[in-house]
Order: structure tokens, then sequence, then C-alpha cells
């Protein structure tokens, strides 16, 4: 029976149990996009995972989203990121680069250019700036001769990620953010080759993956979706049809995984677990929903199909989560003020599960 706990081969990586530390933007990079020695001390924390997915990094500065995230697109963060691959691997685990363009989902406040985006439609919301959350603002629709350059930044970064010393990478499709932009039937309003029907709209997606998988090998390579996911305003009008017809692209590529965020119904899930054969990466709870995965949600998935579980939030108060979770002691909860205040304070200041006497 499978568990939790049971070992896992992914590519040439042999995953000692199927626990996932989910990507999640904590924004503690140094000025010009640099890792930090804090990062590395955090990631090292938690490499009893059987994979590490870093918080998205940014392949270009015209796709960073927030201010104080970390970017792959310099030598200077190749060398600063170093660090963070060496202490995990110290610490006997495997990490993963998420890459992540924000595309509209940014303001020039923070990257001195304007958002790019399939079309000249704005984000719901307002985005963090340095001096605070303003208005998402109307980005420029990229012109069909620019698109390919895009598709390039993310095969870019994931050989510098390579060089960084990580295990591999994975494209972030989800959460509103550039791939997702492509796949949205709202925020993508193209007439061209990348817009319209359902073919046009993953072929950035398909692209960004193929281009990646070439760069690094497609065994080095994972993508993850939130199917129907409302994220910045996004709307996905066709979910089965599009993330179906995108799994089957995607299956010709033989990326390492696909990592699905649970923000549509069930029987839509299991459908694309069906229509993917390849690894499944699980995360059980939706990201802007009130819990945190836990040990019952991750047996419902695993028992559903699912090959890995991934878990976000508990991981941010549970720098020994797969012990926690293994032994049924208690999840400590995050406090969710520091999520992106900087500092150590609520990055490095949670302890492992202390016994009383």
């Amino acid at each position: 029976m499978t568990t939790l706990f049971t070992r896992y081969r992914l590519g040439s990586l042999a995953l000692p149990n199927r626990v996932v530390m989910a990507p999640m933007t904590r924004v503690r990079a140094a000025a010009g996009g640099l890792a930090t020695p804090s990062m590395a001390r955090y990631y090292a924390q938690r490499a009893t995972a059987g994979l590490i997915v870093t918080e998205g990094v940014q392949p270009s500065l015209v796709g960073q989203s927030n201010p104080g995230t970390p970017g792959l697109y310099t030598d200077e963060q190749v060398a600063s990121w170093r660090p963070v691959t060496d202490a995990v691997h110290a610490n006997g685990g495997r990490i993963f680069a998420q890459i992540m363009h924000g595309g509209r989902v940014s303001h020039p406040e923070t990257t001195g250019l304007r958002p790019v985006g399939p079309s000249a439609v704005p984000a719901v919301g307002e985005v963090f700036t340095p001096s605070g959350r303003l208005p998402a603002p109307t980005p420029r629709a990229l012109e069909t001769a620019e698109v390919p350059e895009h598709v390039q930044s993310y095969a870019d970064a994931a050989r510098r990620a390579v060089d960084a010393g990580f295990d591999g990478v994975e494209l972030h499709g989800a959460n509103g953010y550039l791939i997702s932009q492509f796949l949205s039937s709202n925020a993508n309003l193209r007439t061209d080759r990348y817009g319209g029907p359902v073919a046009n709209r993953i072929r950035f997606a398909v692209e960004a993956a193929a281009a990646t998988a070439e760069a690094v090998g497609a065994e080095r390579t994972g993508i993850r979706l939130s199917p129907a996911g409302p994220f910045w305003g996004v709307e996905e009008t066709d979910v089965p049809e599009l993330y179906g017809a995108l799994l089957a692209e995607l299956s010709r590529i033989g990326l390492a995984y696909v990592h699905l965020e649970a923000t549509t119904d069930e029987e839509t899930l299991l459908g694309l677990r069906r229509a993917w054969p390849g690894a499944l990466v699980m995360n059980p709870v939706p990201p802007l929903g009130p819990k945190q995965t836990g040990r019952a949600d991750a047996d419902h998935w695993l028992g559903l199909g699912a090959d890995l579980i991934s878990f976000g939030r508990a991981f941010i108060a549970n720098p020994d989560l797969v012990e926690r979770l293994r032994t049924g002691l208690p999840i400590a909860p995050a406090d969710e003020a520091t999520y992106f205040e900087g500092g150590d304070r609520g990055y490095l200041t949670y302890p492992a599960y202390q016994h009383s006497a």
C-alpha cells in the first residue's frame, strides 16, 4: 500500500518519501534578486521533504512580479543560489527552482518596466510594489514576434538553475501568472496563433515546457497548474477540454511531473489524473482556502492515484513537517503576519517539535 512515506523515483532522483514542499513566495531576497544565507538555512531546515520546490524565481526583470523575490537571469543570481542548493544537498535533500514569469501581475514601480501580457487586460486587484499595494496596471500586449523570447526565458532560467546546483525546475503555469494568462479565456484576447481556440491558448505553455525540456532535460522539468483557479481575475471557460489538450501535448514532451492545485471539482481533477500518464504531484487544498493540507488530505489523494503530495503553509511553521506527519505530532500554525514582512522572524524562528520531558 502506498503511503506518504513510501519511496518514489522521480526521473533520476530517488525520493525517500512522497512529501513535496510546495512553492511559496516569502520575499526574502536581497537587492538585485539575490538569494541570501537566510534562504539557504530556510530551505536546508526543510530538506527532509522528498522534494523541495522553491518560491517563484523570475526568469527576467520584466518577469518579476513582487519586490523582494529572487531571480535566475544574471551570473550574480546564479552564484547566490549555489550556497542554497549546497545546503539542501548537504542535509540530504533535493530541490527544484520554480520559474515564475509574472506577466501582467507586476508594476513599473517594482521593475522599472511596463508589465507585459498576452493582451492589454489588467489583472483584477492590487499588486505589491515597493511603496505598498497599488492597482494592477494595464500590461502591454506582446507582439507575436516577441512571444518566443518569453518562451525562451524559462529555458534560459532553467539552464542557469542547473548551473546553480538545482536538481530541476518547475514552470509556474498556475495562479494567474504569464503561462496561466495565455491559458485564460479572458486575459488572452489574442487573434494570432497564441489566442482563440484551445489549441492556440495552450501553445505558450507547451512551447515553454518544450524549450525548457530541451535545455535541461524533460526528466528535470515539471509544471504547476491551477485548473479553473480564479487568481488575479483569470477565467477559463472550458477547463476539461483546455487541460486535457494541454496534458496531451505535455505528455509528448515527457515532463518529470505535473503539479495540480485542487482549484476545481474532484471529478475534473480525477479526469486530469487519468489523462496524465506521468508522475502527478497533488496540492490538495486550494491556496486561497482557509485551511492547510493535513495527513488526511494527503492520504485521500494518494488513494485517488496521486504520486506525490505537496504541502504549502504547513511547511512554513513546521521545518520538521515530514517527521510530524510520520509520527502524528501536532502541526503548528504559521503566523500569517510574517509571511511577507522580510527578515528572519517567522522564517527561521519556527522550531522543530519540542518533546516534553
